[in-house]
């Protein structure tokens, strides 16, 4: 369940980046998006199994992009300001080197103005499928090539690429980074073994 907070109606315009940037930090503890209406989204905690899965499988792609050095990747908490200016992150999320070193270094320090090439969000118990599956669709809407929304519990991975209006949902197996991550390759029955 997701807490949401209209700003518009503290200011009509919703709150600047600047603003957003300032009540994120002050509010550390919460877990905070904003989506391109600017509505401020509150998320809770993930469960414990939940965030394990996430740190097997970012460890999975960090391991994958020291090999490569192709990029950099990121973990849960860090925020993106997408085109759309909805600031969203990502369970595990991957740049492109070459876009990466784009970004201005100040933008760096705050929600970087970019969209992952790759993301992934990982289903938990507490989480909407409609609601993830909204959020992988804005993801590339705005630019992101390859997503993997990850059921862990129906033990299936909905993979979302550029330019294809519907996801392909597989079973569980061996992944890989297609055309946007050569290379990598991650058996989501290992990643997920309780």
């Amino acid at each position: 369940m997701r807490l949401r907070l209209v700003t518009r109606s503290l200011k009509p315009e919703g709150l600047s980046d600047e603003e957003f940037f300032h009540f994120c930090m002050a509010n550390k503890e919460l877990r905070v998006e904003r989506n391109a209406e600017g509505e401020i989204l509150i998320m809770p905690p993930t469960g414990s199994e939940t965030g394990a899965f996430d740190l097997s499988l970012g460890s999975e792609i960090q391991v994958w992009n020291r090999k490569t050095r192709s990029g950099v990747a990121f973990g849960s908490s860090a925020g993106f300001t997408l085109p759309n200016t909805a600031v969203r992150s990502a369970d595990v999320a991957w740049i492109s080197r070459k876009r990466w070193n784009q970004v201005p270094e100040e933008d760096r320090r705050r929600f970087a103005n970019i969209c992952p090439d790759f993301v992934a969000e990982i289903m938990s118990p507490s989480d909407s499928l409609i609601d993830l599956q909204h959020k992988m669709q804005e993801w590339m809407e705005n630019g992101c090539r390859l997503g993997w929304l990850i059921h862990p519990e129906k033990r299936k991975i909905y993979v979302y690429t550029a330019g294809n209006p519907e996801p392909e949902v597989l079973p569980f197996g061996k992944m890989d980074g297609r055309e946007v991550m050569p290379g990598l390759e991650v058996d989501l029955t290992e990643v997920f073994e309780n």
